[in-house]
């Protein structure tokens, strides 16, 4: 088994392209073609994780946060991010990294959060714009079926709770191939007014590769005329943070001193208490201030997050209750998340939880 196999299986769970635009994500340290011996799986990538991976034999490291966030101009060993590249690379390790790709998608780090408060009817806190696609062709009316089909099964046409979606008109395309073409439909030199319908479908960004390759593929044309835009819709089901409900309702303290529990803090700052009871809950693991507004908008009772700032918590006008349970309690179960996600694919492979807590923050 090779890099690319564990990375691409993975991807089916958190696309890269659904990764916000200021990370870095994916294959950060390693070849593609590498034969894997065994796989790591940890929220950070320490010189200790590093030391771990050596000692379990274990050449891919699979990280939630990217070790390489900017970009490097020296590696010399000068500080902890410096000194984890060259162990890895000394020491023939891949590192894969998914952050932000796996907070956006439904069943990634919120939704984790979630499950462990035992949150119900859970839905997208901010959905996603710009990774829904439109594609449009024109195809003979004979091939228009076969077409759709093979398109639905590349995983076109899906939209929220609805699959197999497109829309088709009929119209009268026309054209006249050179002495070099080879139509499908006439002969060259002929002007020829086709039959045609056009189709229209919608995909998930991260598709594109294998739509239009199903598309080429399957297309009775010599040269197939199509076009791809990018819609403006939300995708409901990927973005950030999730909005959920608690079976019963909670009162305050016992709200704080349950998630206190949940998430082995040592301490939960929090906003001012609001005399109500705690039903609608918003998660979001790791720097979450600013899906604030968005949590109030939905009217949660409470929002659970990490980082907030000062002032931060004054935006919560008397309207919210705001958690911070820290970044690192907030995202720990992710590597859980992780590990079972891959021995379900890889059951017989090693694959090893990271030990050490990598928790940079301690409380006294």
């Amino acid at each position: 088994m090779q890099i690319k196999d564990v990375t691409n299986y993975i991807e089916k769970l958190a696309p890269l392209s659904y990764a916000e635009n200021f990370d870095n994500v994916g294959l950060l340290i390693g070849k593609y073609t590498t034969t894997v011996t065994g796989i790591l799986v940890t929220l950070d990538t320490l010189e200790t994780t590093i030391d771990q991976a050596i000692a379990e034999n274990c050449n891919l490291i699979v990280s939630f946060h990217p070790i390489v966030f900017s970009g490097l101009k020296k590696i010399n060993g000068n500080n902890y991010v410096e000194r984890v590249v060259l162990k890895a690379i000394q020491n023939n390790i891949a590192i894969y990294a998914t952050h932000t790709a796996l907070d956006n998608v439904n069943n990634g780090v919120s939704a984790k959060m979630c499950e462990v408060l035992g949150l119900q009817n859970n839905k997208i806190l901010i959905p996603k714009k710009g990774i829904i696609k439109k594609l449009t062709t024109y195809v003979p009316l004979a091939n228009a079926n076969n077409l759709r089909t093979k398109l639905f099964e590349a995983g076109a046409g899906s939209i929220g709770n609805y699959n197999n979606c497109s829309f088709t008109t009929k119209g009268t395309g026309s054209y006249r191939g050179n002495e070099k073409s080879n139509p499908a439909v006439g002969k060259k030199g002929e002007l020829i007014f086709s039959e045609e319908a056009c189709i229209s479908i919608t995909f998930n960004s991260y598709l594109e590769k294998a739509i239009l390759k199903t598309l080429f593929n399957t297309h009775p044309y010599e040269e197939v005329a199509y076009e791809i835009i990018t819609l403006e819709n939300n995708n409901q089901n990927v973005g950030m943070g999730m909005i959920g409900d608690f079976e019963t309702p909670m009162d305050e303290i016992d709200f704080l001193n349950f998630i206190k529990k949940t998430f082995k803090t040592a301490c939960v700052r929090h906003s001012g208490l609001l005399n109500k009871k705690i039903q609608k809950v918003a998660v979001l693991g790791g720097s979450g201030s600013f899906a604030i507004q968005n949590a109030i908008k939905l009217n949660a009772d409470a929002y659970i997050s990490a980082d907030f700032k000062y002032h931060d918590f004054f935006k919560a006008e008397k309207k919210i209750l705001l958690a911070d349970v820290g970044h690192y309690e907030s995202e720990q179960f992710t590597k859980n998340l992780l590990i079972d996600y891959l021995r379900k694919k890889f059951s017989t492979f090693a694959i090893t939880l990271s030990k050490k807590s990598t928790n940079p923050i301690h409380y006294t």
